[in-house]
C-alpha cells in the first residue's frame, strides 16, 4: 500500500461532485446501515465533504486538505485512511489530476445503497448482522420498513389514466417544436440534476477461479450457460465472504440448481451461509481491515536494514499471506483462520501487529500456533494499546530477553544439547550478541596458539 504522503499532501486541492443529488432520507441510511461497517471517521469525513456541496448543486468551490484537516480535526493520514475506505465500500470515487499548478483532486459523492438494496445486498447486510447483533439488526429492519397498503382488498383504484386527462398537442401548436427541440437536451459539458442509483458492491471476477469450478461441473448436471454474468457476480461475492474456494464452491452450486436447469441464487446464498455457520459455530464473517491501516504504519521510508525491510512487510501484507508464508504455503486449517479472525474482531489488534504475533506464537510453541498462546499475547498487547508493528516488534524482543535472562539464571551445571531454532533475527537479540562474542573468543584462542608455536619455532632455530 503506498504511503498517505506520497498520494496526498496538505497544499493539494479538491473539489466535491455528487453523482445525483444525495437526499435528506441518505443520511439515515449512511448513520444506520454504513457507519457500523466505517467507523465514525468515515462518517465524519462522508458528511463534511457532502456538506460543502451547496443545496441541489453538484459541485463545490475548491479547497485546500488542509482545510479540510482543520475542520475534521484530523491528520492528513487519518483522512486518507477514512477515504480508502469510503472508496472500498462504493460511497466515494477519486480523480486527480497533475499539472504546472500541482496536483488537484475531484471527491465524487455516491449515494447509499436504498434500505432495500442494503438488506437484500448479500455481503453488506451479513457484515452489518455481525457487527450489530440480531436484535439490533431486526430493530433497523422495522425502522427501514412499514406496512404494506391493502389496495386490492380494502380499497378501488379510481386513478385516471392519463388519455382520459389530457389531450395531445394540436397540428396548430406542432409549429413551436422545431424551436424549442435543441433546448430539449442538456447542453454540452452540462447534465441534469437528478438522482443516479447506487452500484451495490462487487467483488472482481478475476479474483475467483472460474475456470477450476467449470472443470469440476458435470456439463450434464450443471450446463455452462447456467453460470450467467448475475450468477458469477454472486459466487464472486460469496467466496470473498466466506472464504470459499472453487472446489467447495461447486458443492453449493449443485445444491442450487432447480428443475429448470437454472441457479437459484437465494439458494445457493443460504447454502454458503449455512455452511460458513456450520463450520464456524454458528458465527458469521465480520468486516475487517486487509493490511495495517496507513494511521498505523511507521515504515515511511524506504526500508534500508533488514529490520526495515520485516516491518515494511508485516505492514504491507495480509495476515493470511504471512500465516501462509511462515508455513511453507501450507493452507491454514479453518481453527487457524478462526483463531486469526477472532483475534483481529475481539482484541482489535490491527493486521501488522497480528502479523508480528503470528511469527510470535509459531516460533514459541513450535508452528503449532496454540489459541491458549494466542489469547495471552493478544490479550496484553490489547491492554497495552499496541497499534504499530514497531511496537509490537519491540515488546516481543523485551519478553524473548527476559526469557534469555531467566534461563542463565536458572542455568543447571549438567550442561545438555541445546536445538537451535530457526528465528528472526530481530526476535533475539542475543542470538546476534552471543555469536559476535564466541567468534570473538575462537579468535582470541587462535592468536594465543598461534604465538605459542611462533615461540617453540624461534626456540628450535636457536
Amino acid at each position: 500500500m503506498a504511503q498517505h504522503w506520497q498520494e496526498i499532501l496538505p497544499i493539494d486541492r479538491y473539489q466535491v461532485a455528487a453523482n445525483g443529488l444525495l437526499h435528506e432520507y441518505d443520511r439515515k441510511v449512511l448513520t444506520f446501515l454504513y457507519q457500523p461497517l466505517i467507523g465514525s471517521t468515515c462518517f465524519s469525513l462522508y458528511m463534511t465533504l457532502w456538506a460543502e456541496l451547496e443545496e441541489n448543486r453538484l459541485w463545490s468551490e475548491s479547497s485546500t486538505h488542509h482545510l479540510l484537516m482543520n475542520l475534521l480535526g484530523m491528520n492528513l493520514k487519518d483522512i486518507y485512511e477514512a477515504r480508502l475506505k469510503l472508496e472500498g465500500i462504493g460511497l466515494i470515487k477519486t480523480f486527480v489530476k497533475t499539472d504546472e499548478n500541482g496536483r488537484s483532486f475531484i471527491y465524487e459523492l455516491s449515494p447509499p445503497l436504498n434500505p432495500e438494496q442494503f438488506f437484500l445486498d448479500g455481503m453488506l447486510n451479513i457484515y452489518l448482522y455481525r457487527k450489530i447483533g440480531k436484535n439490533h439488526f431486526a430493530r433497523l429492519k422495522r425502522f427501514f420498513t412499514d406496512q404494506l397498503i391493502q389496495e386490492e382488498k380494502e380499497y378501488q383504484d379510481v386513478t385516471k389514466a392519463f388519455q382520459d386527462v389530457f389531450e395531445s398537442a394540436t397540428p396548430a401548436s406542432l409549429q413551436y417544436l422545431q424551436d424549442i427541440s435543441t433546448d430539449i437536451e442538456a447542453g454540452e459539458n452540462q447534465q441534469f440534476i437528478g438522482r443516479n442509483e447506487a452500484t451495490p458492491i462487487q467483488i472482481d471476477h478475476s479474483t475467483f477461479d472460474f475456470e477450476l469450478l467449470e472443470a469440476g461441473l458435470n456439463e450434464s448436471l450443471v450446463p455452462k450457460k447456467a453460470l450467467t454474468t448475475k450468477v458469477k457476480t454472486v459466487i464472486s461475492n460469496l467466496a470473498f465472504l466466506y472464504k470459499i474456494n472453487p472446489i467447495e464452491m461447486k458443492n453449493f452450486i449443485l445444491g442450487a440448481v432447480n428443475p429448470n436447469d437454472e441457479i437459484d441464487i437465494e439458494e445457493l446464498r443460504k447454502g454458503a451461509r449455512d455452511w460458513y455457520q456450520f463450520v464456524n459455530y454458528d458465527q458469521l464473517p465480520s468486516l475487517i481491515n486487509r493490511t495495517q491501516p496507513a494511521a498505523f504504519q511507521v515504515q515511511l521510508d524506504e526500508p534500508k536494514t533488514q529490520e526495515e525491510k520485516l516491518i515494511r512487510y508485516y505492514e504491507t501484507t495480509s495476515p493470511l499471506t504471512v500465516f501462509k508464508d511462515r508455513s511453507g504455503g501450507v493452507e491454514p486449517s479453518e481453527a487457524n483462520l478462526k483463531l486469526l479472525e477472532e483475534v483481529m474482531i475481539k482484541y482489535k489488534l490491527p493486521p501488522g501487529v497480528v502479523n508480528v504475533l503470528i511469527d510470535v506464537v509459531l516460533i514459541e510453541t513450535k508452528m503449532k500456533f496454540s489459541k491458549n498462546y494466542v489469547d495471552a499475547v493478544a490479550s496484553t498487547w490489547a491492554r497495552l494499546q499496541v497499534k504499530t508493528v514497531k511496537k509490537a516488534m519491540d515488546l516481543a524482543k523485551d519478553n524473548k530477553n527476559a526469557q534469555n535472562e531467566r534461563k542463565k539464571a536458572g542455568k543447571s551445571t549438567n550442561k545438555k544439547p541445546i536445538r537451535k531454532e530457526l528465528i528472526p533475527e530481530w526476535f533475539d537479540e542475543s542470538s546476534e550478541t552471543a555469536a559476535k562474542d564466541a567468534s570473538q573468543e575462537n579468535k582470541t584462542e587462535d592468536e594465543a596458539k598461534k604465538r605459542a608455536i611462533e615461540e617453540k619455532l624461534k626456540a628450535f632455530r636457536k
